[in-house]
């Protein structure tokens, strides 16, 4: 058979999609492109990879064996990149990334001071939604993400790096701005913006109110930190945000921060990646940087933690 990496590679990505549709998009490339080179290989293999019932394809006892054998191909040459790039001792190229959202507010300085001493690295980095960080994640389709949360199942080893500080915030002129010591009973019959379920400031802030036998009924819930800033200036309810995101509206007197018990709330953000996985000598030297420089060019509030790796299995 003469099969070549770019049939594996398209192969790949409808198996693990389940649609030529989604791997087109995928790959930047166009469906007809797509069936075009898929049925070429099915023509090397000699017999079907993918059977259609109904609008689902397939995939065929010979498609299984030759998506394992795609898996184990691709992983060894992009090993033998990553080998090849190490022993020429190179920081440049590629470096792809997947961060949740909230990180736009201090990962893209990260990456420009990184930039300002590697100039030949090509940077990819996708801001999308945890769910979306998490599918990327277990599928290795980055060099590591960037999180808040890690997530209970899979094998993954975890750089904590900076504490992400969380805390409630309200319009300047409402009556609990100036208060001291607020009690988190007080807080909880305002009207409250929350994050949707899963995200990880939902998370902390219902395992804290959970540990004092509170809950909070949204008034609104949002799809991002930026959502619920904009709504909290507006004045249309309290919301809890990362101090990352704060800087702007604190200076210009939009926002403020209320001191209430049981705040701030603490905690980590992460780079992930699969247990095991071999990083190239670019990405491993950005994870370095951030390990040991983002308190520092994150500033004031970024609080750097212990760089050493956890894992969760």
């Amino acid at each position: 058979m003469h099969l070549t990496l770019q049939q594996l590679r398209l192969f790949e990505a409808v198996s693990r999609n389940n649609s030529f549709t989604r791997a087109a998009r995928e790959l930047h490339l166009t469906q007809p492109a797509v069936s075009i080179q898929i049925k070429r290989l099915e023509e090397q293999v000699g017999t079907p990879l993918f059977e259609k019932v109904g609008k689902k394809i397939f995939m065929t006892p010979a498609g299984e064996a030759v998506y394992q054998a795609s898996l184990d191909i691709l992983q060894r040459v992009d090993d033998l990149q990553i080998q090849v790039e190490n022993l020429r001792g190179e920081v440049k190229g590629p470096l792809q990334l997947a961060v949740v959202t909230t990180t736009k507010y201090f990962l893209p300085h990260l990456l420009g001071r990184f930039l300002k001493a590697h100039p030949s690295v090509e940077p990819r980095m996708q801001f999308t939604n945890r769910a979306h960080v998490i599918e990327r994640l277990q599928s290795n389709k980055d060099d590591f993400v960037v999180m808040g949360r890690i997530p209970e199942e899979g094998h993954f080893t975890a750089h904590p790096f900076l504490e992400n500080i969380l805390v409630p915030v309200a319009p300047p002129d409402h009556p609990l701005v100036g208060r001291s010591n607020i009690p988190l009973e007080r807080l909880v019959q305002e009207r409250f913006l929350e994050r949707e379920q899963g995200s990880g400031t939902r998370a902390a802030l219902d395992r804290l109110l959970q540990n004092h036998g509170l809950q909070i009924e949204p008034y609104m819930e949002l799809g991002s930190a930026e959502a619920i800033k904009q709504g909290v200036i507006a004045g249309l309810g309290l919301g809890v945000l990362s101090l990352h995101s704060l800087h702007l509206e604190q200076s210009n007197n939009k926002l403020a921060v209320l001191d209430v018990q049981g705040f701030p709330l603490k905690r980590r953000w992460y780079a992930v990646h699969l247990k095991g996985k071999t990083l190239s000598l670019t990405a491993q030297t950005f994870l370095d940087f951030i390990l040991s420089e983002s308190a520092k060019v994150v500033g004031g509030e970024a609080v750097a933690v212990d760089s050493s790796a956890e894992s969760q299995t």
